[in-house]
């Protein structure tokens, strides 16, 4: 389909055979990505995954995330991040059980924090300014601006002030990020420290691997606030908005299917030993993981085709069991399903995002039971998306959950 937004041409693929053409068969053709103002101020002129142009840069870039910065050894790494962050939630919802919390809140809450730890690392004493910080970026950075469709107009930046509030943004948090490298800096040559993402950017630009000579700090920087519209899982507020809302549409629907909640407590309840789900009984659990799967076929990240429904029976029903004797996974060779995208352009943090999002689903599911506020029946769930940061519920997710120690 085609649409003609403005000045620009715009091409709408919805099935899987057009997929597998774009993304696989002519993917080098569409591997750039458009030049915008708010793309070149906010992401150091274009330096980021998602809004560097196609070539050596860009795929020395996603070699380093795959391999060094969110290799499968390096989320396990960062495994106590997530086991410690959870324990703090736990401690919110027990002394909260039997009332209704804002169930989006502390998702994104949980996965901020395991975010932001893992990104800037523990020391760092301005994690919650600068994500905020970010977001406020991103917002000016996703709202309507003309120019995106009228290239010809951008002087309508300059003259309404736009340019100028997004350059101001951009400064703010330039310098807090300046800062942090300095700390990062700091604490390598005391050579006393568990290495995080920022500190392993920096490493690569200092020794020269990866064919990398031209890393910067400008491009150190652009990585860390990585934009969602790659769909890049784990740096800053990319990682918060993805994960958190995969997490909370995981709860509403299973809150309107109650049988599928039951299912899915029972698994996780069954074998697992203790109060606590380990990383490595995630991967016993097969219900879970379908749960996952359904959500992110449901509701994924915007700009990476979230549903496609002459490929699926029932295809605004939610039913994890139709993933259960299918081959069909998050790697992008499946064109019918693809979360994380697919091609030059894949999302190479699919590992930590998934192991996010299933562990601290089970474990939320092994600790509490969980129903809907006095009056409330699921058909009453308010299903519509809102689109801003990420695609959530209309109306944020309210629940009660029930500590297993004590009675419904």
């Amino acid at each position: 389909m085609h649409l003609q937004l403005g000045q620009v041409s715009t091409v709408v693929i919805s099935s899987p055979r057009l997929a597998r053409e774009i993304l696989k068969i002519q993917d080098i053709n569409f591997a750039d990505r458009p030049t915008t103002t708010t793309s070149q101020i906010f992401f150091y002129k274009g330096s980021s995954i998602g809004w560097a142009p196609y070539g050596n840069y860009l795929k020395q870039i996603k070699k380093l995330a795959t391999s060094e910065l969110l290799s499968a050894k390096k989320v396990r790494s960062f495994s106590f991040i997530r086991e410690d962050e959870l324990s703090r939630v736990f401690k919110f919802v027990e002394s909260s059980s039997g009332a209704p919390i804002n169930f989006r809140d502390m998702a994104r809450q949980i996965v901020n924090n395991i975010v932001s730890r893992a990104t800037l690392g523990d020391a760092c004493q301005v994690r919650e300014f600068i994500i905020d910080s970010t977001y406020a970026m991103l917002k000016s950075f996703n709202s309507f601006n003309l120019f995106n469709y009228y290239p010809s107009l951008n002087f309508l930046n300059v003259i309404s002030g736009k340019k100028a509030q997004w350059l101001k943004m951009h400064k703010e948090v330039d310098v807090i990020l300046d800062k942090i490298l300095e700390e990062h800096r700091s604490r390598q040559r005391n050579k006393q420290y568990l290495e995080d993402l920022v500190d392993i950017l920096l490493r690569v630009k200092d020794g020269g691997d990866f064919d990398l000579p031209i890393m910067t700090n400008d491009r150190i920087k652009a990585i860390i606030l990585e934009d969602k519209e790659e769909g890049w899982k784990e740096l800053l507020t990319a990682g918060t908005s993805s994960s958190s809302m995969t997490i909370e549409w995981a709860f509403c629907e299973m809150m309107r299917n109650p049988e599928i909640m039951k299912k899915a407590q029972l698994e996780v309840r069954g074998p697992v030993k203790g109060n606590t789900i380990t990383e490595a009984d995630i991967q016993t659990l097969d219900y879970i993981k379908l749960i996952v799967k359904e959500t992110m076929r449901l509701h994924c990240v915007p700009i990476l085709l979230p549903r496609i429904p002459d490929s699926w029976e029932n295809p605004n029903s939610f039913i994890p069991e139709r993933f259960e004797k299918s081959s069909i996974g998050y790697s992008g060779d499946d064109f019918e399903f693809l979360p994380f995208g697919a091609g030059r352009r894949m999302c190479p943090g699919m590992n930590f995002g998934l192991g996010t999002v299933e562990y601290v689903i089970a474990n939320l599911l092994h600790r509490f039971d969980w129903k809907l506020p006095e009056g409330v029946k699921p058909h009453d769930l308010d299903m519509r998306e809102f689109t801003a940061i990420s695609t959530v519920p209309i109306q944020p997710l309210r629940i009660v959950p029930i500590s297993k120690s004590k009675p419904n």
